[in-house]
């Protein structure tokens, strides 16, 4: 009866005192059946995907325009894939679809499942800092992370598909944009996030357990990178939807993955190409149609 409060009906504002995001590279064919039809993996170089774990601790966190002394605090564990979606106005933006969430507060997994779907359950969650370390566990999740922030070069975790910081940076999270599918409606909850003073720091990851991924059964998940930030002002603005018809509009029915190459699917006939792109253009508006005779970038007959 009152789903309609799901769709984040409000903005809402929070301080992250401290967060740490761990994001795990998985073949990209892996996490693509887990999406719902509107969205395609954010991918790098054709060939990974990724899965982040955001593990945050937030203070007052309240509707926007509240007093702080109102607001609540809690810890955040939550699991997303980076993914892509293409709006009605053709612009393609990045953002986070969520798996899982968990939080140390009942009243955090009551409201965060009245105001959202972001599937919130309540946990254990203990939490230790010496030095420059940071020590994260949680016995009923299964979940042990410990990161070291000392003083000189980190190096990328072993097996990480970047070449450098800067290239794992892109994928540092969290992105713009938070989508949830709504399939009774085929609709599309769009929520924008906005962030002060954003300077992610890569930590050294000493030691990490997460039973929830290992749950998935993803062969081949690698740890890509590890960031941190602190005192962070964030606010989520008011969720809006988007009706999803892909048969309205041939340019959406394609999925559009980043990377040097984006191969569209599902295929409407006729109208399905392979895109290649230039750079990682977030938020580019694109035209489409099966009568041109070339399109920007460019484009290639689908093999599909």
């Amino acid at each position: 009866m009152f789903s309609f409060l799901q769709n984040h009906p409000f903005p809402v504002e929070a301080r992250f005192e401290g967060s740490l995001v761990l994001t795990f590279a998985v073949p990209a064919s892996e996490v693509s059946g887990r999406l719902p039809p509107c969205l395609v993996p954010d991918t790098f170089n054709d060939r990974w995907a990724f899965i982040a774990v955001a593990l945050v601790q937030a203070r007052d966190l309240r509707p926007a325009g509240f007093p702080a002394f109102l607001g609540s605090d809690f810890f955040l564990i939550g699991y997303r894939i980076f993914v892509r979606y293409t709006n009605t106005r053709g612009q393609r933006l990045r953002g986070l679809f969520i798996l899982k969430s968990e939080t140390n507060r009942r009243k955090m997994e009551w409201l965060g499942n009245l105001f959202t779907s972001y599937n919130y359950t309540t946990t254990d969650i203990l939490e230790t800092r010496q030095d420059q370390r940071w020590l994260i566990q949680s016995v009923a999740s299964g979940l042990e992370v410990e990161t070291s922030s000392a003083a000189g070069p980190v190096p990328l975790p072993s097996g990480s598909p970047f070449a450098d910081w800067t290239e794992a940076r892109r994928f540092a999270g969290p992105l713009p944009f938070t989508f949830s599918w709504k399939p009774a409606t085929r609709q599309v909850l769009i929520i924008e996030g906005v962030r002060q003073h954003w300077q992610p720091e890569p930590v050294a990851v000493i030691r990490h357990r997460f039973a929830f991924l290992e749950s998935l059964g993803c062969p081949g998940l690698v740890l890509a990178n590890a960031f941190s930030l602190k005192n962070i002002p964030y606010r989520w603005k008011k969720g809006r939807l988007e009706s999803w018809n892909p048969l309205e509009n041939p340019f959406r029915a394609c999925g559009i993955s980043s990377g040097s190459t984006g191969t569209s699917s599902p295929c409407l006939p006729g109208s399905c190409f392979s895109w290649r792109w230039v750079g990682d253009f977030s938020l580019t508006p694109l035209v489409m149609s099966p009568d041109l005779a070339c399109c920007w970038p460019w484009r290639q007959p689908c093999s599909h």
